[in-house]
């Protein structure tokens, strides 16, 4: 199997190579990422509980979806293709914001990427691919934002930093 590959980046999202996935977050080297929140009719967030066997952050609550972007796929594509292979459903997405954040892991790796933030609405239920999903939820922004402070150790350490960014543009936008 071939290892899937990241776009690393500069600080102006210019891409200037690639490289191997594992050994980008070995490296902490600057990589192109996205992050994908799904809200539906009654202003609740989508979450997912990363899968058990995921060699880090398993059974941690998280966004929506997130992933990294392949060649040549706009970040859109990227969200859209994503959102699909884990949580089965296709919405459409718009991009909100992008930031760059370093996040290091208990296990020796480092996250450090440039994330394009996006939003989507749906109303039903996923059908989760059990590879990539433990769980699922819909959980209200409030009770998110609480549930981080009051439990902050349930949460993926991205996912935390992304809130926090997807949290104050929603105030300052109120979409």
């Amino acid at each position: 199997m071939i290892e899937e590959q990241v776009i690393l980046v500069n600080e102006q999202d210019e891409p200037i190579g690639l490289m191997n996935k594992l050994e980008a977050h070995q490296k902490a080297v600057l990589h192109r990422a996205f992050s994908v929140f799904v809200l539906n009719s009654n202003n609740e967030i989508m979450l997912q509980q990363r899968a058990h066997h995921k060699y880090h952050s398993p059974l941690l609550w998280t966004n929506t979806c997130c992933s990294h972007q392949r060649k040549d796929e706009t970040n859109i594509q990227a969200g859209t293709r994503r959102l699909h292979e884990e949580m089965g459903f296709k919405t459409e997405l718009k991009e909100l914001f992008h930031f760059i954040y370093k996040a290091p892991f208990d296990n020796g790796l480092t996250e450090h990427e440039l994330d394009h933030v996006m939003i989507g609405y749906y109303n039903d239920e996923p059908i989760i691919n059990h590879e990539e999903v433990e769980r699922w939820k819909w959980m209200c922004i409030e009770e998110v934002r609480q549930d981080m402070i009051q439990n902050p150790d349930l949460y993926t350490v991205w996912f935390k930093i992304i809130f926090d960014k997807f949290y104050h543009y929603l105030e300052d936008h109120k979409l």
